[in-house]
């Protein structure tokens, strides 16, 4: 392991996001999609992943990025998303930090007044955080994901809760969507545990099954993560939705999840109560924060109707960190203990 990894810490409406921008470990590749799957099976990139999501120096539900080149000079940069399970396919949140985080360090030139492109590579393919500039301070990051469409509905699904439909889409990962109130659930810290379990179930019922497959890269495939909505109707003109997001094995987004909010638009787009220029979705998370969520158009993608998503948010700078590993530990890389 090094002896010293430095980081750039951000949270995205709650949701913590750790950029290591130089990762001392070799990822090599001659795409970002490329790169994530040879990090899989590294055990130099498994360890650092490790040593930042795992406990005594990250957490359960800790979340993160290496910085790593674009696939070519249409991008400003790559990123390998990870948290403490593996490697993801797409981050929202993480995409947003990370176009904050370009215009603070000025990777990426922004004016004081106006907005700029960061264009970014990831495994799910070229996505573009649009950083919104006011009076020399960054107040808004949108981000536009590769198009998201619907997979399947009204899957019948049995529960330790009992039966439950579910519909699964995709937003640059596999998500399945779950009413928490047919389960009798809130998305609330008070169901917290509760929604984590059932989160879990239905995402390793799914996973293996044909509605997991991508239609067109066996890399994405997969049910990356359980959304658990509550629909609380139309608030001037807009789709108002809570959820919460139970990804990778158990961990829960604080935030109301960029990926997920975009394979939610591609759900309610089908159902025509989003689309282009017209009704968005006002999507909260379970701790209150909340991301704005358009159509900006209307696509064919993987040979079904797709919408092109825009989520929009902001990320906030938490701090810097240079984390150390003294030779003698024998906690190193860590522990997590969900």
């Amino acid at each position: 392991m090094p002896l010293a990894v430095s980081t750039a810490d951000y949270h995205t409406a709650g949701e913590p996001f750790r950029i290591v921008a130089a990762p001392p470990v070799p990822l090599p590749g001659a795409t970002v999609a490329e790169r994530r799957m040879r990090a899989l099976d590294s055990p130099d990139a498994q360890a650092l992943r490790e040593l930042l999501c795992f406990e005594p120096r990250g957490h359960a539900d800790m979340y993160g990025g290496f910085v790593v080149p674009p696939d070519d000079d249409g991008a400003h940069l790559g990123v390998l998303f990870w948290h403490k399970d593996g490697f993801s396919t797409a981050c929202g949140h993480g995409t947003i930090a990370l176009g904050a985080w370009a215009v603070d360090t000025r990777l990426v030139a922004a004016p004081g007044d106006g907005s700029v492109d960061v264009v970014v590579d990831v495994p799910s393919g070229r996505v573009t955080a649009r950083v919104h500039r006011a009076g020399g301070r960054t107040v808004a990051v949108d981000f536009v994901n590769v198009p998201s469409y619907v997979i399947a509905r009204d899957v019948a699904l049995g529960t330790s809760r009992g039966d439950v439909e579910v519909t699964v889409s995709y937003g640059g990962a596999i998500y399945a969507s779950v009413d928490a109130a047919s389960v009798g659930l809130a998305v609330h810290p008070s169901d917290y545990r509760d929604l984590i379990a059932l989160g879990r179930e239905v995402k390793w019922a799914l996973n293996d099954s044909e509605h997991a497959v991508h239609p067109g890269d066996p890399r994405l495939s997969g049910v990356y993560g359980t959304i658990l909505f509550e629909d609380l109707g139309e608030v001037d003109g807009q789709v108002y939705q809570r959820n919460v997001t139970v990804f990778a094995d158990g961990e829960v987004d604080r935030s109301p999840c960029g990926s997920g909010t975009c394979a939610r638009l591609a759900v309610l787009a089908g159902e025509g109560r989003v689309t282009a220029g017209g009704a968005v979705l006002r999507h909260e998370s379970i701790v209150g924060s909340r991301f704005t969520g358009a159509v900006v158009a209307a696509v064919e993608a993987a040979g079904r109707p797709a919408v092109v998503p825009q989520v929009t948010g902001m990320a906030y700078r938490t701090g810097e960190h240079t984390f150390v590993v003294d030779p003698a530990d024998p906690l190193v890389p860590g522990f997590v203990l969900r």
